[in-house]
């Protein structure tokens, strides 16, 4: 079992947001049960078709892409989407992005109050916010007033994560504000400022950025000894999610790689249990 922001956690690996659709494409290749968690797509106030195609292209070691936040809204993602996550037996983390602060605030307060909701992830790092018309977070104090407005909104006891950048140089700091700001706990990466290759802004993912993610998360720990850390970027194997567990993180999120193989979190999981030995009584 797994510790994370109050939860108690079946597995320290869960998937990460927009790379799981509804939840019902992955189920088909083992219970979500099984995992730490489901995160949703970022889901916004009103529905979004998406950015033009093409949306993702490959990269020798990754995927570039812009899908442009693609969701159907809060309305019919409560009357449709979240009752059958509900069901399965996961911890259900609901992805959020807003146009303003009061987006945000609306987005906790309706959100926080619905069934089967565990927590909610407030996507701070999406990276093509300008084209997608989403709060743009330039600034740590920026990421704060999102983090301070959802937090002011939810109901007492509905854990707040905060998903960043993989931005080395100022993670340490946004992470610390978020955390004053009332976040439970962080998630270090997310996909890396890029372009397609017709010039729209796009973000990278895959094992490309797995350094990148992995020394975010190792700064994090190390200058925040009490802070909570998911690990996010590129990991592929259960080996990728033991090198962010050993740098501190106390769980794994699972993106691109569910793509290429959607049987990659349920083969992790089983992976890091058969290797922790089971605790013994002498």
């Amino acid at each position: 079992m797994t510790e994370l922001a109050g939860l108690t956690l079946a597995a320290p690996v869960l998937v990460a947001s927009g790379c799981g659709g509804t939840g019902r494409e992955l189920a088909a290749y083992g219970p979500l049960a099984d995992l730490g968690g489901f995160v949703t797509r970022s889901i916004t106030l009103n529905p979004r078709p998406g950015g033009p195609l093409p949306r993702i292209a490959e990269t020798p070691s990754g995927l570039v892409h812009a899908v442009g936040l693609q969701n159907p809204g809060l309305e019919p993602f409560l009357a449709t989407e979240l009752p059958w996550l509900a069901q399965q037996g996961t911890r259900v983390v609901v992805s959020i992005a807003g146009s303003s602060l009061g987006e945000y605030a609306e987005l906790a307060r309706r959100l926080g109050r619905s069934p089967g909701v565990s927590a909610i992830e407030v996507n701070l790092s999406s990276p093509d916010a300008p084209t997608t018309g989403v709060f743009d977070v330039r600034e740590p104090f920026h990421a704060a007033s999102v983090v301070a407005a959802v937090h002011r909104d939810l109901p007492r006891g509905v854990p707040v994560l905060a998903k960043l950048r993989t931005d080395v140089v100022r993670v340490v700091e946004s992470a610390r504000t978020v955390l004053d700001a009332g976040a439970d706990a962080v998630v270090v990466g997310n996909a890396l400022p890029a372009a397609m290759p017709d010039g729209r802004q796009a973000g990278l993912s895959g094992p490309a950025i797995l350094p990148v993610a992995l020394r975010c998360v190792a700064e994090v720990c190390a200058e925040l000894p009490g802070a909570q850390v998911v690990g996010a970027g590129g990991i592929t194997s259960a080996d990728d999610a033991r090198s962010f567990l050993a740098a501190g993180a106390v769980a794994v999120q699972l993106g691109t790689a569910l793509l290429h193989d959607p049987t990659a979190a349920a083969r992790i999981v089983a992976d890091l249990h058969d290797v922790v030995p089971e605790p013994t009584i002498d």
